[in-house]
């Protein structure tokens, strides 16, 4: 008899609780502050280095976009009695019937699912995804967004079946018409999470879903599938939304032949502008262009295509393919099997700079020059910006290589003095160091720099380049040897001559030139904070993460460890982990130097 009462007493109680509270589908303050607040803090910090102008202007604009869509929605949820908000569980505070912890939820979700969004998407250049689908080889994208469509459609159309038509599919339906699903991990990640606050919210009785409008279907126990799918939705629109945005952006950032300017935060126009562009207007042979470069970037300098990532848009794109024609060149050049082929590529790269800065506005003289270079490099070559880059530097670069093709014309070392190694260090390097301000200048849309600071820091860049070739220099001694060429100044080897100086000696004399190294990046490091902030960042990641191979260099010398071994007991270059480049960029980006207060 009491086990009976019992019973009937507590499905009372839940009929009553039911009757009382209806659906209760919310996070009150408590659990925003132990589940959503503290993971949005975490992942803050993290990218607060990382985080742009335009990424900020993205998270606005995302968060305004689903309070804006999910309001209607949401409120005609509650007006409906299909969710309900029992008085004790929120502050009190309400728009359109929706109280403001759900308005905050909004705001939250958004904000995480964006974060992590750009977080793994930081190295991305969305520009190399683009594709003309009207050509054949494109043809494969077309087939895919078609079938996505299709996918859709059949979501929407069963939504409409008459299982989904009654009471019990109310939730659902109204869910799954937002719904395409993509297995994408800025997706799943918090939908995992989100499923697993949930979970626990329904199993304490935080809330539930009104009896009548739900399927009674659980993913695991306690996790309505309303619920999941409802996570699940939302989050794959914030992804959407977020890469809609990135797509927009690098179509504005990828065709400047079709949106000649582009502001640093172009406006929700001009990126609607940009989604309804044609892909058949798209140039892929640019598209193209850029993606050599992109790879030539990726596998010959770990350093500055970890810094690449933190650049933005047209300039991006223009250092890049800077980096590839410098790439390009000193490959043709150094691997030439003979001195008079690696002369000949010289002769070449200086007809196609001399066709490039031609005052003759006909391109035809550009193309005669591109003859004869392989089909990756011309492609790379006939995007160099070469109407924002000063043509000296691009000549001294030639120069540099042709004091590398002296080791194999003569006998003796071309370097044999100090100001031997400055000239070749200025040529190879100082050079690069000089062009990639200029972009950063001629990209500098705020014009906030005067031109005495514009000089200076320009000059310090060149310098700060010499110093980042005495870094090389000093890595490659051993691998330069094994190719017939010795960087050392041969008034500082023992008769001219790397093999009759001892390894003591030739340890020290790396060292010499590293100081050298270190003493430039010493006095022009904070030429870097005058630079326009834009750029500044990417700046200091490319020189932190380059003079970190200093720093690894220096340590090892000062505790006689074996210079010419990559790490991990690998034979080869010096180098750092790719934790440690990861650390060392998020470390220059919050400011900080180095890892060794005197260097």
């Amino acid at each position: 008899m009491t086990s009976t009462n019992q019973i009937g007493s507590s499905s009372a109680l839940e009929e009553l609780n039911v009757r009382l509270c209806g659906s209760v589908r919310i996070l009150p303050p408590e659990h925003h502050a132990v589940y959503t607040i503290p993971v949005a803090v975490v992942l803050s910090v993290v990218l607060k280095p990382l985080l742009t102008r335009l990424d900020l202007y993205k998270i606005c604009f995302l968060i305004t976009v689903a309070v804006i869509y999910t309001i209607p929605w949401d409120s005609y949820l509650i007006r409906s009695g299909i969710w309900s908000y029992p008085p004790d569980v929120i502050l009190g505070p309400k728009l359109f019937s929706i109280p403001a912890e759900e308005l905050f939820f909004f705001v939250i979700q958004t904000y995480i699912t964006t974060l992590l969004q750009i977080l793994l998407n930081k190295p991305v250049l969305f520009a190399v995804h683009l594709q003309n689908e009207a050509l054949p080889a494109s043809r494969h994208l077309l087939v895919k967004r078609r079938t996505g469509q299709t996918i859709f459609a059949l979501l929407i159309g069963l939504s409409l079946l008459p299982q989904f038509r009654n009471a019990e599919g109310t939730y659902m339906k109204l869910i799954i018409l937002w719904l395409r699903l993509k297995t994408w991990l800025v997706i799943w990640l918090p939908t995992l999470y989100l499923w697993i606050v949930d979970t626990l919210a329904l199993k304490r009785g935080t809330w539930s879903i009104t009896s009548g409008t739900k399927l009674g279907i659980h993913v695991w126990p306690h996790l309505e599938i309303e619920e999941a799918v409802f996570f699940l939705a939302t989050n794959t629109l914030v992804a959407w939304g977020c890469f809609a945005f990135d797509n927009a952006v690098a179509i504005l950032d990828a065709f400047p032949d079709q949106f000649s300017s582009v502001p640093g935060t172009p406006s929700p126009l001009l990126l609607i502008k940009s989604l309804l562009l044609p892909t058949s207007s798209y140039d892929q042979k640019r598209l193209q262009g850029i993606q050599k470069g992109l790879d030539v970037l990726a596998k010959k300098s770990r350093s500055f295509y970890l810094a690449s990532g933190v650049f933005n848009g047209r300039l991006r794109i223009d250092l890049i393919l800077l980096y590839g024609f410098c790439r390009v060149a000193d490959d043709l050049i150094d691997d030439a099997p003979n001195a008079k082929e690696a002369q000949d590529w010289i002769d070449r790269f200086t007809a196609y700079l001399n066709a490039a800065y031609a005052k003759s506005e006909s391109r035809q003289g550009l193309q005669t020059s591109l003859e004869g270079f392989p089909p990756d490099a011309r492609s790379i070559l006939e995007l160099l910006p070469v109407d924002r880059l000063p043509p000296k530097p691009l000549y001294e670069l030639l120069e540099g290589f042709k004091i590398d093709l002296r080791f194999s014309t003569q006998d003796e070392n071309p370097i044999k003095t100090s100001a031997d190694l400055k000239r070749y260090a200025t040529c190879v390097a100082a050079t690069i160091g000089e062009l990639c301000l200029s972009l950063v200048y001629y990209h500098d849309t705020d014009h906030a720099s005067g031109d005495d600071k514009k000089e200076r820091c320009i000059a310090a860049g060149a310098r700060m380049g010499r110093a980042l070739q005495y870094t090389n220099i000093t890595r490659d001694v051993t691998t330069d040897a094994k190719v017939g060429r010795c960087y050392i100044p041969a008034e500082w080897l023992r008769n001219g001559s790397l093999k009759t100086t001892s390894e003591t000696d030739i340890v020290q004399l790396r060292k010499r030139i590293l100081d050298m190294a270190f003493s430039i990046y010493s006095e022009e490091r904070d030429a870097i904070e005058d630079l326009p902030s834009y750029a500044r960042d990417g700046i200091r990641v490319a020189v932190e993460s380059y003079m970190e191979i200093a720093r690894v260099l220096d340590h090892r010398i000062q505790h006689g460890e074996n210079l010419d071994f990559a790490g991990g007991g690998k034979k080869g270059k010096a180098s750092v982990p790719k934790l440690r480049r990861l650390i060392v960029g998020w470390r220059a980006m919050s400011g900080i130097r180095g890892h060794t207060g005197d260097r």
